[in-house]
């Protein structure tokens, strides 16, 4: 498998969204910048959680995503890899994400394993139930928690309430981005919000998610005790989640994608800044 197929198949532009809710947990916990080595052992462990998340779910959804037109064209599908390939890199990655947790601290190592059964787990909740969205947010939740985990071996309020904003963030965007395929989860009995509600009404909630995931950053900064220039870049973020809900409409999903990677990017990424702005 080539790099450029590896990238592919765990969808590493993916992280670059996902990894900085790692560092602003981490920076919230450190009240500035983490030592260099806690940061490189936590960018291995966050990069092997999404990759084995990421490669377990092409595996579980292999014969769905081979029906849907959508996805047909995934590397396991479409015969690009081998599945027993797919099953070793996941196996590679598992283990490298059990094992450096350790190298940073006795609670990341011991929490790992519960981590991991979320990140997996994921992947079957479509399967029975409407609220795999808010399930996907928990597993993306957990990670400005384990970044402040990661600094300072304890758990506090601050980065649970950002998480908590984590995952409605992104049951928010991963409403919006099932919207393409309601015909398809109809047919296949799988179960997703917009097959449920129907697409405007899930838009709706979408919206009212991504209000809800504001108002708990905002908290979170308040909590932390941070300083007026994190509100003021917080204001960046809110704009970023009113854009997202522009682009995209009940009767026009082509700009689905810009809203999904480009826009959700910028979001995490002004998260990141605003709490570093408030640190100052």
């Amino acid at each position: 498998m080539s790099v450029k197929t590896f990238f592919s198949l765990i969808k590493i532009e993916h992280t670059l969204f996902a990894l900085p809710l790692a560092l602003t947990g981490a920076v919230l916990g450190a009240r500035g910048m983490p030592d260099l080595w806690t940061l490189v052992l936590m960018a291995v462990a966050f990069t092997a959680a999404r990759a084995a998340a990421m490669a377990f779910n092409r595996l579980v959804d292999r014969r769905l995503d081979a029906q849907n037109p959508r996805t047909a064209e995934r590397e396991i599908p479409a015969g690009i890899v081998s599945i027993s390939s797919v099953w070793l890199f996941t196996g590679i990655a598992i283990a490298l994400f059990l094992i450096v947790p350790w190298a940073i601290n006795p609670l990341c190592g011991k929490l790992a394993p519960i981590a991991l059964v979320v990140l997996l787990g994921y992947s079957y909740t479509k399967r029975f139930t409407s609220l795999c969205h808010y399930l996907l947010g928990l597993a993306l939740g957990m990670a400005p928690v384990a970044g402040w985990i990661a600094v300072t071996g304890t758990w506090d309020w601050p980065p649970v309430v950002l998480g908590l904003g984590v995952i409605f963030w992104t049951a928010g965007f991963d409403i919006l981005y099932a919207c393409q395929d309601v015909e398809f989860d109809k047919e296949k009995g799988l179960h997703s919000i917009p097959a449920k509600l129907g697409t405007k009404r899930a838009m709706k909630l979408a919206a009212f998610s991504h209000l809800f995931a504001f108002t708990l950053f905002v908290f979170a900064g308040f909590l932390a005790s941070l300083g007026f220039a994190f509100y003021l870049l917080s204001l960046i973020t809110g704009g970023l989640l009113f854009y997202e809900h522009r682009l995209v409409t009940p009767d026009n999903l082509s700009r689905l994608d810009m809203a999904f990677f480009k826009v959700n990017s910028l979001v995490s990424a002004s998260l990141f800044l605003a709490v570093i702005a408030g640190l100052i």
